[in-house]
Order: structure tokens, then C-alpha cells, then sequence
């Protein structure tokens, strides 16, 4: 009988997945260490006792000499476990905020190759020590700052799982020393010019992700799990990315989830701003949405405030433009993307819609000429999604 993490791992996958899934195909985020390596094992039995299989994506950020020789190592000892790899090459530019830079383009990337596997869950092997040092990281941020990571998450159109958040990290390098299977060590974790290494260096005391959280943290937990009844009564998210409130205060999560998936943001912004407009709403611009009486509606109007916008990028399929709309097809004579801007007073009859939601609509132009605008039926049909980095409740 299966004892130990690996039946704990199975529970908590039955649990965030579903006992009954058939065949599951899994990608697993791969960094080579010991906690991402230990979460590709266990990934991979799970998966094959039920029919299904793993890819585990392995991502060279390229930031340290002998990066690539330790990806190509940690490809080779999962393929003698019999688990597939894929090694996904990254191009990330030097200067600040290196590591939030390189942790967005990792995700973004091994989602994107992850989709393209065929898989709709990304699992990370993130552990007990790595929620209890983001807690301490995110402490300072006010509300909800105290709350870490969630074990399930919808983003970059796939579902990324965090199933080892219970465990504590000495426990899955004991796993891994049982089975004889070795792991790379990562410099940077010790490296003292990085917040989380100064925090893991002064020692926190790890807890299981099973722990009730207090407080603050709490309260803000309690607010996410109601947030899809309250958006599901009260709201509704336009596919020209803008969003309606029926309601003249709203929970803080609900209102930062909106502003976030308005913003093209990746996370929440957990801020005293949000939970003082949530209270009560008033006009406002805040992450880039701006927040306005739309009286013709009789409601509140939450949209992408123009200057905000992205500048225009190249119309070619697959692209996306503000971090917000995927181009799928591409109408003819259309050369870029971006803003409608002040072409917006040719469509204020048309549509109804207020000046600040015009603006900010995505129109594909000629040089400037706008040659289509989707949201208004203007020109030849183009396939546009409104497309986010994550859904606005990612809860499960």
C-alpha cells in the first residue's frame, strides 16, 4: 500500500483535480531541484496509475553560466525515470526587477508549451518553506498581503496547481534521497540581494498549507470564495473588456480581481485604495481601469483607461496586444493594433458606449487608417479575443 508523501500527494491531487479524472495529462514546471524534481515523480506515478501522462518543461532562464548544462542534466536523469521533457529556452533581458521579470516569463512560457502539449494543468513543486517566506514577503501589503499562494489558479489559459503546498521541503529531499535520485542546487537561493533568500537566511517557521489562516489573511480568503456568486449577480465582464456593477460597494476581492482582469494584470492588487473604493465606489483610476457612473446604464462602469493602453504591435495571428486581446485572424489591409484613441468620435452614435470605453478599444489600422474595429462591427471581421493573463475568479 502507498504510504507516506506519495499517498499524501495523491490526495491532495484526487482532491484539486478530481478522484475520477480519466487519463490525466500533466505538464510539471521542472527547475532540476529538489522540490520541483521530487513533484515530477510523483506527478508522473499518479498519472500513469490512472492512465495518463506527464511532460515535465524544463525552463533555461539563461541568467547563470552552466544554466543550460543543468537543464540538459535534469532532462537526463528524468528521462532514466521514464519521464518525458521538453527543455524551454528563455531570452530574458537584464535590468530591474530581474527575478519578477524571469518568474513572469517563466510562467508565461511553460503555460504556452504546456497548452501546446496538450496539457491544461501546469503543476509547480512550491512547498510549505516557499508560502511561508511569500507570506513574510507579502505581509507588508496591507489586506490580504498575508495571504500566499493558492493550490489552484487559472492563468495564461492554463491551470496551474500547486499540490506539495503542505509539505515541508526537508521531506521531499528525503523522498528523493530514498529513491536515489539526484537535484541541482540553484546559487541564487542563498544569493542575499534577493528578498526571499534574506528571508529564508533570518528563518521563518514553516506551517502546513492545511493551516486556517487568521486575520486579515482570513477574511481576505473568505472574500475570494464568495467572489463568483457576487460577480454572478451583480457584475458582468464585457468581451470588449470592460465590466458593468449593478452594486454601489462590492467585496475588495471581487473589485481587484475586475480591476486586474480590466488592467491585463497577472496578480491582484492587494491595497488600501482597492478596499477603500470597494467600501464605497466613486470615480476613480486605479491599476490602469478607470472606475465611472455610466447614468445611461444606471450603473457603475469599470474599463481600460485609454493612456493606459499598450502602444500598437504588429497584426499577425497569435498575437496579443495590451496583455489583454489575442488576435486570431486578422482582417485584410491590416497592418497594426492598438488603441482606437481619438478615431473613437466616429462611433459614439453608433454604439452607446461612453467615450472612455471607446478610446481604449483595440482597432486594427493601415498606417492610420482604422481598417476594423470588432467590438463595433466596423470593417471586415476579424476573430479577437478578449483573452486576460488569468479569469477573474481562478478559485476552482
Amino acid at each position: 500500500m502507498t504510504t507516506g508523501i506519495a499517498a499524501r500527494f495523491a490526495a491532495a491531487m484526487d482532491d484539486l483535480l478530481g478522484a475520477a479524472v480519466p487519463a490525466p495529462r500533466l505538464a510539471v514546471a521542472l527547475s532540476g531541484g529538489a522540490d520541483s524534481s521530487c513533484l515530477a515523480v510523483l506527478s508522473h506515478e499518479w498519472a500513469v496509475a490512472r492512465g495518463g501522462s506527464v511532460v515535465a518543461l524544463i525552463a533555461d532562464h539563461g541568467l547563470r553560466a552552466g544554466s543550460a548544462a543543468e537543464a540538459a542534466l535534469t532532462a537526463r536523469r528524468m528521462a532514466g525515470l521514464g519521464i518525458a521533457t521538453e527543455i524551454v529556452t528563455l531570452d530574458i533581458p537584464s535590468g530591474a526587477a530581474l527575478q519578477e521579470r524571469a518568474r513572469d516569463a517563466r510562467h508565461k512560457a511553460l503555460a504556452d508549451r504546456a497548452a501546446g502539449q496538450g496539457a491544461i494543468w501546469l503543476l509547480f513543486g512550491h512547498h510549505a518553506g516557499d508560502q511561508a517566506e511569500l507570506r513574510a514577503m507579502r505581509a507588508r501589503r496591507g489586506p490580504g498581503g498575508a495571504v500566499g499562494m493558492a493550490q489552484f489558479a487559472g492563468r495564461h489559459g492554463v491551470v496551474l496547481v500547486r499540490p506539495l503546498l503542505g509539505e515541508d521541503p526537508a521531506t521531499l529531499r528525503d523522498e528523493l534521497r530514498r529513491r536515489g535520485i539526484g537535484w541541482v542546487e540553484d546559487p541564487s537561493n542563498a544569493d542575499p540581494r534577493f528578498e526571499r533568500a534574506r528571508i529564508r537566511a533570518a528563518g521563518i517557521e514553516i506551517t502546513g498549507a492545511e493551516d486556517c489562516p487568521t486575520g486579515a489573511a482570513g477574511v481576505w480568503r473568505d472574500e475570494e470564495d464568495g467572489a463568483a456568486g457576487f460577480l454572478a449577480h451583480h457584475a458582468r465582464l464585457h468581451p470588449a473588456g470592460y465590466a458593468t456593477l449593478t452594486a454601489g460597494a462590492v467585496p475588495r476581492a471581487v473589485l481587484a480581481a475586475l480591476i486586474r482582469v480590466i488592467g491585463g494584470a497577472v496578480y491582484n492588487a492587494h491595497s488600501d485604495s482597492v478596499a477603500r473604493l470597494a467600501r464605497d465606489l466613486r470615480p476613480a483610476t486605479l491599476g490602469g481601469v478607470r472606475i465611472m457612473r455610466w447614468a445611461r446604464r444606471e450603473c457603475w462602469l469599470l474599463c481600460r483607461e485609454p493612456a493606459s493602453c499598450a502602444p500598437p504591435v504588429a497584426a499577425v495571428a497569435g498575437a496579443v496586444w495590451d496583455c489583454r486581446f489575442r488576435i486570431r485572424a486578422v482582417p485584410a489591409g491590416a497592418r497594426t493594433i492598438g488603441a482606437l484613441g481619438e478615431a473613437a468620435a466616429a462611433f459614439r452614435s453608433r454604439t452607446g458606449l461612453p467615450g472612455a470605453v471607446l478610446r481604449g478599444l483595440p482597432a486594427f489600422f493601415d498606417g492610420g487608417r482604422v481598417v476594423a474595429v470588432p467590438h463595433c462591427d466596423r470593417g471586415p471581421s476579424a476573430f479577437l479575443m478578449f483573452h486576460p493573463p488569468g479569469p477573474a475568479v481562478p478559485w476552482r
